[in-house]
């Protein structure tokens, strides 16, 4: 008994010098508290606060007016789209380059392609993937870092590009009218949330399952998933007929089409192997290439492969796209000082800094490492405002309606593009030579868990 107490009571004493060395100590509080002035000033604020949030009253009244929507140089787009409550900009970021050829090269008047048909390959792709992810698993412990992660993400409705072009050179690509959006298209939490509780389950089943009878399990869930999916948005067309019109509404032809069909009729191109996705990182090693372990949508397909740069020289490629009215998939820290209303991100939008009387000193590169910055949003790159030579203004024809930000666009002050702005992908052609041959290189492969690199929303 004796022992017991003699052990207790040092347990005791190492907390109390835990404390002592680490914790809040009645002096250090005191301290603290006395360093709160608690002023007219301090109330003033704390009265504001109490009636208004933070963004609100950090907002710049320098900044009130809008902001010069002059660009020399922009891609003609039709008609903005809507992802609703889902996390599938990058799919919309996606069909919106292609549309935008679409539109130029046939004269087009309002036309979309539609979300709704990849988003259900999308789906049961990612369901195949993490199946077989844990078959391949399944020697390895329950609390293998690989398998927690795989069991945290059964799947999910972020992306990025990749995914767009694994699955429309595997799927097609069809109208917006041939498959259009249903309700749990446009709000994908209570689908998401259904299948990924499924998927858990049987994955359990699968690291029990003899391997021999592994895949036939496999396909006999992929049967349910497809259920799911076919309940909640649809059956995809196999074939299906389109009318075409011109922009002035005059009928063109019609004609029956398989959506591989539609896509190398209007689309044509290889895009697995026609663009190089660019990323300005600044914790890892500008001109090298690396790739994410498991960041894909199909199985089959490819992980997501890019070339790390610094900022000048992504800004050299999307400026040639541009000017050859070509748009670009581009992804960003969007809610980072971005004004909603006005649709304009400028890092002077607001003054955190006066009005809580703090200073917020990170660089991009330790907001990455700490977490506090991240690519969380793909858009699509349409603009520039070139002056003396150099951008001071950029655009992005955005995913929230044609209401929203400035004409359903952002704006973007080429110094908030540096702070915020991540990935870009482009097409070959506007690469230049140097950055081509580091795509030589033999990726550096870093881990699907590492925070830069979350599915965008």
């Amino acid at each position: 008994m004796r022992k017991v107490l003699l052990l207790v009571a040092g347990a005791f004493l190492s907390l109390g010098a835990f404390a002592q060395s680490g914790g809040i100590s009645p002096e250090m509080l005191q301290t603290i508290r006395g360093s709160y002035k608690g002023d007219a000033s301090d109330r003033a604020i704390q009265n504001a606060l109490n009636a208004a949030a933070i963004n609100v009253l950090a907002a710049s009244t320098e900044r009130i007016a809008m902001i010069d929507t002059h660009f020399s140089d922009e891609v003609h787009t039709v008609g903005r789209t809507d992802q609703k409550s889902s996390g599938r900009c990058w799919l919309f970021t996606g069909m919106n380059v292609l549309r935008a050829k679409m539109i130029d090269k046939y004269d087009l008047g309002q036309f979309t392609l539609s979300q709704n048909y990849l988003f259900f390959y999308d789906q049961l792709e990612k369901a195949n993937l993490f199946l077989q992810a844990v078959i391949d698993t399944r020697n390895l412990p329950m609390d293998d870092r690989k398998v927690e992660w795989l069991f945290a993400h059964p799947i999910g409705d972020g992306g990025q590009f990749t995914g767009v072009s694994n699955l429309v050179m595997k799927y097609g690509v069809v109208p917006s009218e041939a498959m259009p959006e249903t309700l749990n298209a446009n709000s994908t939490a209570q689908m998401r949330a259904q299948l990924s509780n499924l998927l858990r389950q049987d994955g359990l089943k699968l690291r029990e399952a003899p391997r021999a009878g592994a895949q036939s399990m496999k396909l006999a869930m992929l049967k349910e998933v497809y259920r799911v999916l076919a309940l909640c948005l649809g059956v995809p067309p196999a074939e299906f007929t389109w009318a075409r019109y011109d922009s002035k509404g005059k009928f063109v032809s019609e004609k029956t089409y398989t959506p591989l069909d539609f896509y190398k009729e209007f689309i044509g191109e290889d895009l697995e192997n026609n663009y190089v996705m660019v990323m300005n990182n600044p914790t890892l090693e500008y001109n090298k290439v690396y790739e994410i372990e498991w960041d894909r949508h199909v199985y089959d397909g490819q992980n997501w492969v890019y070339v790390n740069l610094p900022m000048d020289r992504i800004k050299e490629m999307a400026i040639a796209s541009i000017k050859d009215n070509t748009a670009m998939y581009f992804s960003c820290d969007v809610g980072k000082f971005l004004d909603r209303k006005r649709g304009v991100a400028d890092i002077a939008n607001f003054d955190y800094e006066s009005l809580l009387g703090v200073h917020f000193t990170m660089d991009k590169k330790e907001r990455i490492l700490t977490g506090a910055s991240g690519s969380t949003h793909a858009m699509t790159l349409i603009a520039v405002d070139i002056k003396d030579g150099k951008p001071v203004k950029w655009m992005v024809e955005n995913s929230w309606g044609a209401t929203s930000g400035y004409k359903g666009n952002i704006i973007m002050t080429d110094q908030w593009f540096d702070e915020y702005m991540f990935r870009l992908v482009v097409e070959k052609k506007y690469v230049p030579a140097d950055i081509l041959g580091m795509m030589s290189q033999k990726p550096i492969l870093l881990p699907a868990w590492d925070p830069m690199f979350k599915p965008e929303e």
